[in-house]
């Protein structure tokens, strides 16, 4: 939806520390009681706020909830995967696998927290994909493109279009199977133990650093 210059205008009349309090409370209610019991009015009773200032910004709660996770990771100014670029793929890999261990449990604990509605709720599905998902898919391309410039891989290698899925879901699935999430050495290890065979790039190509 393209912003008007009234809602633009609305907008710019709540600071970036005041934003950040609204986004706060959405964290806290996620954690604390999970997507379903997430409140537009519950979140406007913990920010001090009438829920009105609320639907004026983000119009929904999925809206809000995606705004509010983006923007967790932004502030706390960490690298993304759109940061990498070492020079060839096995180290690209590698090192997308670092920097999502270094979101694992946290993100980890507020997509469980978001449950079912993940599934069932196809307005949260979008605005999370263009929040979250939709970045990292593209920051994903971006290395495999650069990679098949290189020459390192075909730009038809039926294995490609599995490396997201595969880095985010072991990401996910660890602590449902082992009760632990997924830091840097695990990834790093399964990165060199599946994507980079299913790639055709042996451990001696480009040995980890």
């Amino acid at each position: 939806m393209t912003s008007t210059p009234q809602t633009a205008a609305r907008r710019s009349k709540i600071s970036p520390e005041r934003e950040q309090e609204f986004y706060d409370a959405v964290l806290d209610q996620l954690r604390e009681h999970g997507y379903e019991a997430l409140t537009m009015e519950g979140v406007a009773a913990r920010a001090c706020c009438g829920k009105s200032t609320l639907y004026r910004q983000w119009k929904t709660k999925p809206q809000l909830v995606a705004a509010a996770l983006r923007a967790s990771r932004a502030r706390r100014g960490e690298r993304t995967l759109a940061d990498v670029d070492t020079g060839n793929l096995a180290e690209d890999l590698r090192e997308a696998a670092r920097i999502a261990a270094g979101t694992s449990g946290r993100d980890t604990r507020l997509t469980q927290a978001l449950g079912n509605a993940v599934l069932s709720d196809e307005e949260l599905q979008r605005a999370l994909r263009e929040a979250l998902v939709e970045p990292e898919l593209a920051a994903f391309d971006t290395i495999v493109a650069r990679a098949v410039a290189r020459g390192e891989i075909a730009a038809d290698h039926p294995a490609v279009e599995f490396l997201a899925a595969q880095l985010m879901g072991v990401l996910r699935i660890r602590p449902v199977l082992e009760g632990r999430y997924a830091d840097a050495d695990y990834l790093v290890r399964f990165v060199d133990a599946a994507l980079l065979p299913a790639l055709g790039i042996g451990p001696g190509d480009h040995p980890a650093t």
